[in-house]
């Protein structure tokens, strides 16, 4: 039956288009708000505290924050270290 509807092409109400433009738009919202507001604190704070045994830069310290269901959050920290290069202190 699919395949007729798809040759017959019969045009979706404009309810069913508004409808799926919004479920677009709020899963977009719910994307960009599931990162924290503490979290640019978050890298500034690691990124000192990083700077006091290795001088990086700070484009080499990456902090992104994942929602995975109601119940799960992921924090992930990527720092790209120096090869060789003697502790400050």
């Amino acid at each position: 039956m699919a395949l007729l509807d798809f040759f017959l092409s019969r045009k979706k109400s404009t309810a069913n288009i508004a409808k799926e433009r919004l479920q677009i738009i709020v899963a977009e919202r719910r994307r960009g708000d599931s990162e924290p507001a503490y979290l640019p604190d978050m890298k500034r704070d690691l990124l000192g505290v990083i700077c006091k045994y290795v001088q990086i830069d700070p484009e080499m310290l990456s902090v992104q924050f994942e929602q995975k269901g109601d119940d799960i959050s992921v924090l992930e920290l990527n720092v790209t270290l120096p090869e060789s290069e003697e502790p400050t202190k």
